[in-house]
């Protein structure tokens, strides 16, 4: 299993980079092609949720992007330090996402990432934040082992 973490400034000019390198990560641990549109713009999502999230709690602290490289999955976790009541929601493509003291704009990010992520967990309690979203991998087929 190989991650690659990034850590930026809630500052809006951040997200593009970190749509850029998940997306190139994603690439690289066999996500398909046809897919890296949906991981840009769930990250794009998630991390703009992020920013927003910090600044409008006034918090500095940076928020965390941690990509995951497994065996049959790639999986993205985007970390706020937000204060918030504990929650847990599941997503599928068919259901919603939403924390039920979150503001519209709130539900809205959270919508288009249950939209474009068939496997998505957000949890949130008195430390902050994590949305973890999911996509299965094609395996390796470049270089056989030996």
């Amino acid at each position: 299993m190989a991650t690659v973490e990034l850590r930026f400034s809630p500052l809006p000019e951040h997200v593009r980079t970190a749509r850029l390198v998940a997306a190139a990560v994603a690439r690289r641990a066999g996500v398909d092609e046809a897919v890296l549109d949906e991981v840009r713009l769930a990250v794009g999502e998630a991390c703009s949720r992020a920013v927003g999230l910090h600044q409008s709690s006034g918090l500095t602290a940076p928020v965390r992007v941690a990509l995951i490289e497994e065996e049959k999955q790639f999986s993205i976790e985007v970390g706020d330090e937000a204060p918030r009541a504990a929650v847990v929601e599941q997503a599928s493509a068919g259901g919603g996402a939403g924390e039920p003291e979150a503001d519209g704009e709130d539900d809205m990010g959270l919508a288009v990432i249950s939209g474009l992520v068939d496997d998505v967990e957000v949890t949130a309690d008195e430390s902050g934040g994590l949305i973890r979203m999911s996509w299965p991998t094609t395996p390796d087929t470049e270089e056989p082992p030996g």
